[in-house]
């Protein structure tokens, strides 16, 4: 089973020069990045079901589905918060295999070296500010702390390639897997390498591994 023990990110609030005692008074960090769990999976249901349903009218995870997750694997998910509000979420799993089948939508393979990306949404009121790109980079950068990790994996919509190719996936191939009328393709990223984040309020942190690296430029034209 894949350890994660020293993985586990964290975020630490922001710091000001000066803050007055009404600033005090308020205990939730402007920004925040942690894994999720059962208690967030409401907040990213509805989320992902207004980001999904307009668009394709299916959901990548049903409310369920993403219990299930967040039980098994709560590790393989990220959350990004702006005062204790979510507005932004990755969920994923382990495979065991180089592609894709429909078993891969709802089974976590803890002996597996592949992460599948279930889904990546971003709220309607913070959409198009480049928090989808930043969220993947950090996740990306994240998996590069799990020891078992090789690759990650995802199926998308045609439309939504070149979202994913800006932040590094190439394309493997058409997706065997179809949902209803929707049709898929497959696309991988390597996990080789270690992982660096910024030391500031909205990095993440990886005990006994202090390096930096600046965020990366968001040009993009699709969010999600």
């Amino acid at each position: 089973m894949m350890s994660v023990v020293g993985a586990q990110p964290f975020i630490k609030p922001m710091q000001s020069p000066s803050v007055s005692p009404i600033q005090r008074r308020h205990t939730l960090p402007a920004s925040e990045v942690r894994p999720l769990n059962t208690q967030d999976a409401i907040s990213v249901f509805e989320i992902e079901r207004e980001a999904f349903i307009s668009v394709s009218g299916e959901c990548p995870l049903h409310l369920d589905e993403v219990r299930h997750f967040l039980t098994l694997c709560p590790e393989l998910s990220m959350g990004w918060f702006e005062e204790g509000r979510l507005v932004a979420f990755i969920i994923g799993s382990l495979w065991d295999q180089d592609r894709l089948t429909t078993e891969a939508l709802t089974l976590h393979k803890p002996c597996g070296s592949t992460v599948h990306i279930h889904v990546l949404a971003v709220h309607r009121t913070f959409r198009q500010q480049g928090k989808g790109p930043i969220l993947m980079w950090r996740y990306l950068q994240y998996l590069r702390c799990l020891p078992n990790v090789r690759r990650a994996m995802l199926m998308c919509e045609d439309f939504l390639i070149p979202f994913y190719r800006k932040s590094g996936f190439k394309v493997l191939g058409r997706c065997a897997i179809t949902v209803a009328n929707l049709t898929f393709t497959e696309m991988w990223y390597p996990i080789s390498g270690h992982a660096y984040m910024r030391r500031n309020s909205e990095a993440i942190r990886f005990p006994q591994h202090p390096l930096t690296l600046p965020l990366p430029k968001t040009d993009e034209h699709v969010d999600v």
